[in-house]
């Protein structure tokens, strides 16, 4: 934890007040409670499972569509945390699938339900295939999986949204927005609570776990230098989730308070501060050839290639935020953990509306960026959505 805070800038783990301040709770409602984790496997799910786990609960089932990270959760935390008394299993199973369906029928009693699963990348916009997975998995896999909940007595449904999907400028950050409106009309009848919060540093398929890949194959490394955003830890991440499962209120979206212990930092920074951790003097490249084969013989000098370059791909946010000016605050309960205080302020036509364009699309098997593009804008009319017509996957 203390190497990859110096890396992102850090000297303080953010939650560690909160967390002392409510540990005794916290521990009590665990490990006297069961848990379903979906989405347990990615980086984020992980972080949530290996918090929960430590507090032995009574149950604590995961499930996960990769198989090959779900073995590696169980030897993560066998190997750090050994065995608990209650049961503990891993499914390797799609939730929007049948088999997911049959399983929940067989056992779905659980205490307080977490969905971790997402489609997080800024990059799954590019395609009008993606795309439509996306809105499946951050949108009507949770509306599923919530009406589960309801139908099993469920106390608590937790799912993680974003910072991006305040104000949101890409497709992600406005299919977590739509997400939070399904939430809202599902909070009549279980309740809900959620988090937005940063990049997870060194998560699955972020650039920064980037940054090891293009170490161990000798390949340059590549940074936007114009672009700043706030960091959290994995395992920061699993308490903040944690925190808003337990705590949280009926609505309520927790965030971390920005303050001296969170700040921005440009992915470039973290690269040379990454490098030198290692040993490696970063040595700056003009183009994407001159860094490919650079890569071929700097290392071996104690330099490494890199190429910071500015942004102008689709998606991008110039600024991350946790909240909007609209939204209500409170800032008072817990020493570095904001909460967003909402209503279950939704419209039923629209999302109606929404639910029927997308099975229509999906019924015929055809439909179009711009057409998922414009059913978003129908949701939310003052979308920030920039079109550059470049993507991450037209880059190095």
């Amino acid at each position: 934890m203390n190497q990859m805070l110096k890396l992102i800038g850090r000297e303080k783990e953010l939650f560690e007040k909160d967390l002392k301040n409510n540990n005794k709770e916290l521990l009590e409602v665990v490990s006297n409670s069961s848990f379903l984790v979906i989405g347990g496997a990615g980086s984020i799910g992980q972080a949530v499972t290996k918090e929960i786990f430590k507090r032995n609960p009574k149950k604590l089932h995961v499930v996960d569509i990769s198989e090959n990270n779900m073995v590696e959760l169980v030897r993560d935390i066998r190997s750090s945390y050994g065995y608990i008394d209650g049961d503990f299993q891993t499914f390797a199973l799609d939730i929007g699938s049948v088999e997911y369906d049959a399983f929940i029928k067989n056992d779905g009693q659980y205490d307080y339900v977490l969905n971790l699963s997402a489609l997080k990348h800024v990059r799954s916009e590019k395609d009008p295939f993606t795309l439509m997975r996306m809105i499946d998995v951050n949108v009507f896999n949770t509306d599923k999986t919530l009406q589960q909940s309801i139908e099993n007595g469920t106390k608590k449904y937790f799912c993680v949204s974003t910072d991006k999907a305040a104000n949101p400028v890409n497709m992600m950050g406005a299919s977590k927005r739509i997400m939070e409106m399904f939430l809202m009309r599902k909070s009549l009848d279980i309740k809900i609570s959620t988090a937005r919060f940063a990049n997870v540093a060194f998560s699955d398929g972020s650039l920064l776990h980037g940054f090891n890949q293009r170490i161990q194959k000798q390949q340059p490394i590549v940074a936007p230098n114009d672009i700043k955003r706030y960091f959290v830890t994995p395992q920061e991440s699993g308490e903040l989730c944690l925190m808003s499962c337990i705590f949280g209120e009926n609505r309520d979206i927790f965030f971390p308070k920005l303050s001296e212990d969170l700040h921005l930092i440009s992915f470039a920074d973290i690269a040379v501060k990454y490098l030198e951790n290692i040993g490696y003097k970063p040595y700056l490249c003009k183009d994407e050839d001159e860094a490919r084969e650079l890569a071929k013989t700097l290392p071996a000098e104690g330099k490494w290639p890199c190429l910071f370059t500015s942004s102008d791909t689709t998606g991008e946010k110039d600024f991350e935020e946790f909240f909007t000016e609209n939204e209500i605050l409170d800032m008072q309960r817990f020493s570095n953990l904001g909460v967003i205080k909402n209503e279950a302020t939704f419209d039923e036509d629209l999302l109606n509306s929404f639910e029927k364009t997308i099975k229509d699309f999906k019924q015929n098997l055809s439909w179009s960026k711009e057409d998922i593009v414009k059913e978003f804008f129908k949701m939310i009319p003052d979308f920030g959505h920039k079109e550059t017509g470049k993507y991450l996957d037209g880059k190095m």
